[in-house]
């Protein structure tokens, strides 16, 4: 059942990006060029998408408990720090370059767009660059630790 929702809630997600054009990445960076050729299209998205999430949220989290798990998984840390803001930097740096965000991406994959593959692939390359580093550093934190 759960890999059912799984698709559903994909497929819909993928509809919806489809639909509002968020796959052309033409038109998420002339959203940013707000001097130029300005289209405030994501703008009407990024709220619909925060309204349906805010009612959601308040509807799902009245629950004791999910449909399909036996508990709800939210983060816990309130911590605003350097990895997150340059996580978030990074995020949106990319994203105003290429036109793209992972969610946005992955949905329009099968166009086999030369674009989107690069950008999918240097997305997967950056995950395991930062997987990499991370496990250095913890590496090199528990050595520290070590006598």
């Amino acid at each position: 059942m759960r890999l059912i929702a799984a698709y559903v809630i994909g497929l819909v997600f993928g509809l919806g990006i489809a639909i509002s054009g968020m796959g052309n990445p033409a038109k998420v960076v002339n959203f940013f060029d707000v001097a130029g050729v300005w289209d405030p299209s994501l703008a009407f998205v990024m709220a619909g998408a925060l309204a349906i999430t805010f009612i959601g949220y308040r509807l799902v989290l009245g629950r004791p408990r999910p449909l399909l798990g036996d508990r709800f998984y939210l983060p816990t840390s309130r911590v605003i720090d350097a990895r997150l803001l340059g996580g978030a930097a990074i995020f949106g740096i990319g994203w105003g370059i290429s036109g793209f965000c992972p969610g946005g991406a992955l949905p329009v994959i099968g166009t086999l767009n030369a674009d989107v593959l690069i950008f999918v692939a240097s997305l997967l390359a950056g995950i395991l660059v930062a997987r990499l580093i991370l496990k250095r550093r913890e590496q090199t934190m528990a050595a520290r630790i070590a006598p």
